[in-house]
């Protein structure tokens, strides 16, 4: 336990001294390994480690799900995805940020990256909210909330992460992280209209937006025809995940390369910056997997859960203080640090306890959706702040607040309620057919 704390404390001040995840994470594995176990098998370790999380079949999907992503994204879909819904739900009061919130549902579940989503949105609704005369806590509150929703809604790098980390079925974690999400859009609008309540100056009464056209459905059915594959393909038992990515991929580069705003030297440097991404995700994967195997030989997971049992507290409530200690982390940690460096300790606990890793896996997802918008290190909120610099940081902070209240009803509904997340994974993938 001893050995395992101070590895824990030095990893954590490395990451918040800005040393690379994998480089943190992979040096205290390596390190921690040789403390106990001496040099020699420390680098055998190495070399099975290398081997096997790296070249892991079911690891295609993050190359090919980065890819499939940023081509769309290139694309300029986030404008179409926009203009659709502001068409459809902007004439209301605070109509153009719920439909900023829906557009970066939308727009999250073929990009699968938070910070993407913030980025690319922020640049097509801010302005279009502030000239409309939204102020701007709402406006820019409106984007960073809702491009939260990239690490969630399918298909999410994060959750292939969590299950290859975990050796969960991506499948089922996709499939269940559509309802959660769906209740999160759901509570973002509700977080609109408490702030347009609260404060009316922060939206028009009303907001003069287009009729939706047969042309801008038209602009988005090959999105639309994506999505319904991969995710379909995935859902029905046509293809695998690893199949579904290489499907998708290929059908958002034929997309791109039809789409005349994108040339071809622009998809060239789509490619490159998809490799960068993916190298340094499979980098972090390597790290996560040397500080693991530290963790498996400290033995900790026997103490902790010895240490759960002997402290009377019933198994939701050990759940709460995992939540607890997510919320904390997420003040000065981004996502996938948060899940690197926690999930190896509590997922043998969690598992243990009965718990199915499916729902951990989302629970886990929401909170850490929470630390992308909640100060001092919230990276969504850096992005809006990029995007907009006129922006001042307080109004941003002061914004997003009624956003975090809904986050945080939303994980204790995930919670209370495991069915919310289990329900289609079960339909879907666990029902015998017949």
């Amino acid at each position: 336990m001893l050995a395992l704390s101070l590895g824990f404390l030095i990893a954590f001040g490395l990451i918040l001294l800005q040393v690379p995840i994998a480089t943190a994470l992979g040096l205290i594995g390596f390190g921690g390994v040789v403390a106990l176990n001496g040099l020699t098998p420390a680098i055998s370790m190495v070399a099975a480690i290398t081997r096997e999380s790296t070249l892991a079949y079911t690891l295609i999907v993050l190359p090919l799900f980065v890819l499939m992503g940023n081509l769309v994204a290139g694309a300029g879909v986030s404008g179409d995805l926009f203009r659709v819904a502001q068409a459809l739900i902007g004439r209301r009061r605070g109509g153009v940020a719920m439909a900023t919130v829906a557009a970066c549902g939308a727009f999250g579940a073929i990009c699968g990256s938070s910070v993407a989503t913030a980025a690319t949105m922020g640049k097509v609704a801010i302005p279009e909210m502030r000239r409309l005369g939204y102020g701007d806590r709402l406006a820019a509150a409106a984007v960073a909330a809702g491009g939260t929703l990239g690490i969630l809604i399918p298909p999410s790098v994060i959750l292939v992460v969590y299950g290859v980390a975990t050796q969960t079925h991506i499948g089922e974690l996709f499939a269940a992280g559509i309802v959660p999400g769906l209740v999160a859009i759901v509570g973002y609008m509700l977080a609109v209209r408490f702030m347009v309540w609260r404060d009316p100056a922060q939206a028009p009464l009303a907001a003069a937006a287009e009729k939706l056209v047969p042309a801008q459905l038209i602009s988005l059915w090959p999105v639309a025809a994506i999505f319904g594959i991969v995710m379909g393909g995935i859902y029905g038992g046509l293809f695998t995940s690893v199949e579904a990515s290489g499907i998708g991929a290929a059908a958002a580069l034929l997309y791109a390369l039809t789409r005349h705003n994108l040339t071809l030297r622009q998809i060239g440097e789509i490619f490159a910056d998809s490799a960068r991404t993916s190298a340094m995700m499979f980098a972090i994967i390597l790290g996560a997997a040397l500080f693991g195997e530290f963790v498996n030989i400290t033995g900790v997971h026997e103490g902790l859960l010895a240490l759960v049992k002997e402290s009377g507290l019933p198994p939701f409530g050990v759940i709460m203080v995992m939540v607890a200690i997510y919320l904390l982390l997420g003040c000065v940690l981004e996502s996938l640090s948060m899940i690197l460096l926690t999930v190896p300790i509590f997922f043998p606990i969690v598992t243990s306890l009965g718990y199915d890793p499916v729902w951990f896996g989302i629970l886990v997802v929401v909170v850490v959706e929470i630390g992308l918008i909640t100060p001092p290190i919230g990276v969504n909120l850096f992005v809006i702040r990029s995007v907009t610099p006129d922006i001042g940081m307080s109004a941003i902070v002061r914004g997003v607040l009624p956003f975090i209240v809904a986050d945080l009803a939303r994980v204790l509904l995930i919670a209370a309620i495991p069915a919310l997340s289990l329900w289609l994974p079960t339909l879907l993938f666990r029902t015998p057919a017949g």
